[in-house]
C-alpha cells in the first residue's frame, strides 16, 4: 500500500515537473530572427547566451571596439549611431523589442562599423561569435534571414547616401518620413509612426537642423498630408508624400 502510493505521489511529482517544462518559453521566442524556430534548439542556443541589463543613455557597443557578440533585445529600446569629429550624432537606426544587432562585425571579424545605446532601460541577451556562426551554419533558414536583413541595410543605406548626396535639406525630411511610414504597417494610404519621432531624432538622420524639421512638419501639416496626435505622427496621404520625394530624387 505504502509502495502504491509513493508511486502515485512520484507520478504526480513527474508530470508536474513536466508540465512546467513544457510551459517554459525562451527568451529568444519573441525575437523576428527566430520565427517558428525549434523551442528545444531555442533553447539551447539562449543557454549559451548571457543577460545583460543597459540604463538609459547606456553604451552598449562603441564604434571601432573589437567586440563580436550579437545582441537581440528582449525589453528596451536602443539606437545604432556614430559621431563626427565635431561630436554631432548621426543616427542610422531605432531598434525594440525583437531586433537584433551585431551581426556584421560577428561575420566578418572586424571592428564594430558603428555605436549602439540603450535610448531606455533595456534588457538583452549576448551570444558569442562562435556560437552564431555555428548556427548560421546549423539553421540554414536563419542564416537566410541574416542575409536578407542585410540586403535591406545595404539598399537603406544606398537610398541615404544618394538623398544626402542629391536632396536639399527639406527634401531629405521629406524622405526619411517617408521611409519610416514604409516600415510601418499602412491602413490603404495611411501610416502611423509611433511614438511621435523627436526632432532632434529626424535632424541627426538627414543632417540637418531641428529647426528645418519643424518646418517641414508644419508644412506637410498644413498640406494635409501630416497630422500630428499626442503620441505619433499620422501619414494622411502616403502616395502623396511618395510623389513628392519621387519628384526631387527624378
Amino acid at each position: 500500500m505504502l509502495a502504491e502510493k509513493a508511486s502515485e505521489i512520484s507520478t504526480r511529482m513527474n508530470t508536474g515537473l513536466s508540465t512546467i517544462a513544457a510551459s517554459e518559453r525562451s527568451a529568444l521566442a519573441d525575437i523576428e530572427l527566430f520565427k517558428d524556430f525549434d523551442p528545444a534548439a531555442l533553447g539551447q542556443i539562449e543557454q549559451a547566451c548571457r543577460y545583460r541589463r543597459f540604463s538609459a543613455q547606456e553604451q552598449i557597443i562603441d564604434r571601432d571596439a573589437a567586440s563580436s557578440d550579437v545582441f537581440f533585445i528582449i525589453r528596451g529600446h536602443a539606437r545604432v549611431v556614430a559621431y563626427s569629429v565635431s561630436g554631432r550624432e548621426i543616427t542610422f537606426a531605432d531598434l525594440r523589442a525583437g531586433d537584433y544587432f551585431g551581426e556584421i562585425a560577428a561575420i566578418d571579424g572586424q571592428p564594430r562599423s558603428a555605436g549602439v545605446m540603450a535610448v531606455e532601460d533595456s534588457v538583452l541577451l549576448s551570444l558569442p561569435r562562435r556560437q552564431f556562426l555555428n548556427m548560421l551554419e546549423d539553421y540554414p533558414q536563419v542564416a537566410m534571414r541574416v542575409m536578407r536583413r542585410l540586403a535591406l541595410i545595404v539598399r537603406n543605406a544606398t537610398e541615404r547616401i544618394m538623398d544626402l548626396s542629391t536632396l536639399a535639406a527639406n527634401n531629405r525630411v521629406q524622405a526619411e518620413l517617408l521611409r519610416q511610414a514604409r516600415s510601418d504597417k499602412t491602413l490603404r494610404n495611411i501610416a502611423v509612426i509611433e511614438p511621435i519621432p523627436i526632432h532632434s531624432d529626424i535632424a541627426s538622420r538627414v543632417s540637418t537642423t531641428r529647426e528645418t524639421v519643424a518646418r517641414v512638419l508644419n508644412e506637410l501639416a498644413r498640406k494635409g498630408i501630416l497630422e500630428r496626435t499626442r503620441t505619433a505622427l499620422v501619414i494622411r496621404d502616403v502616395p502623396r508624400l511618395q510623389d513628392m520625394v519621387q519628384e526631387v530624387r527624378g
